[in-house]
């Protein structure tokens, strides 16, 4: 993983497919994390797709509507393998047709296989939803514990 001078973010990318659901509710949940924890000038937050779709699906806005998210205006955008190289992190969805050897040795990626909330039941959107909040917490609690070993 890159080495980090006080002055540089940290970059967390958030990517699959279509950039619709899973990495949307990982980036909602990630700002807000960032925000409760008070890094918002430390922690620098990517979403997209390989592939993306026209808007989020409407199943994923409405469970994240009830967890206090509105994602009804976020646009589904495609992600650059250079945005995806300038990251520390890099968590893939489960879906992602990326080759992780194009991004290189220096970016820690985590595939987080997690299925697809697309025409699922709500129960079933809601418990994806709701796994995605815990490795985002996670993610968080480690970037945490590396940020105050290093410092």
């Amino acid at each position: 993983m890159t080495e980090h001078s006080d002055t540089d973010p940290i970059r967390i990318a958030f990517m699959c497919v279509q950039n619709a659901g899973r990495s949307q509710m990982s980036t909602a949940f990630a700002e807000r994390e960032r925000e409760r924890r008070g890094l918002e000038d430390r922690v620098e937050i990517l979403t997209g797709g390989t592939h993306p779709t026209d808007h989020v699906h409407d199943e994923v806005v409405n469970v994240m509507e009830e967890a206090g998210f509105d994602l009804s205006e976020r646009t589904p955008r495609e992600i650059t393998l250079d945005e995806l190289r300038s990251c520390d992190y890099v968590a893939t969805m489960g879906c992602s047709t990326l080759d992780v050897g194009e991004v290189g040795d220096d970016v820690d990626i985590r595939d987080w296989a997690l299925e697809d909330p697309d025409g699922q039941d709500p129960d079933r959107v809601r418990d994806i939803r709701d796994e995605i909040e815990q490795r985002v917490r996670s993610l968080f609690d480690e970037i945490e514990a590396t940020e105050a070993a290093t410092s």
